[in-house]
């Protein structure tokens, strides 16, 4: 979701929650995503993602199909965007997962999937966004010269 901030366009990412993303910036942001099967749309899993990341629901407005971004592993994701100035939310209650951790240890323990969100502008998310949805960021700067 891209926002107007000053002169700067800013997008709405969150921090990888878990014992492996903790203690790093760069390279540990996301933007809000989940698998889908044959019985759901990307977009309609897009919105339930974000609801189960973030624990609120995303903004009723119009969202547009950016693309679709390969991940090295083989995995793809498809990513939405949309006018986000007027999505304020700052309070979240982020979705959880369970692991075994510490690993060999036979402890299963519950973290967060996302730790933090926030808006974030494109230059500061270029560095700290995963490798493969960087090029997400590319393709949104694209489409918005486009459009001016």
């Amino acid at each position: 979701m891209p926002e107007a901030a000053g002169e700067e366009v800013s997008v709405f990412v969150a921090h990888m929650g878990g014992p492996f993303w903790s203690a790093k910036d760069d390279g540990a942001w996301s933007i809000p995503k989940g698998e889908y099967g044959d019985d759901e749309s990307a977009l309609d899993a897009a919105r339930r993602e974000f609801h189960e990341e973030l624990g609120v629901d995303p903004p009723e407005i119009e969202y547009a199909e950016l693309g679709t971004f390969p991940y090295s592993s083989g995995k793809r994701v498809v990513v939405f965007v949309a006018d986000g100035r007027d999505f304020t939310a700052t309070e979240f209650d982020f979705g959880t997962f369970e692991m075994e951790w510490p690993p060999r240890s036979g402890r299963t323990q519950s973290f967060p999937e996302v730790d933090r969100a926030e808006w974030m502008p494109l230059s500061r998310a270029r560095e700290r966004l995963v490798k493969g949805q960087r090029p997400a960021l590319d393709r949104l700067e694209e489409l918005l010269r486009s459009l001016a």
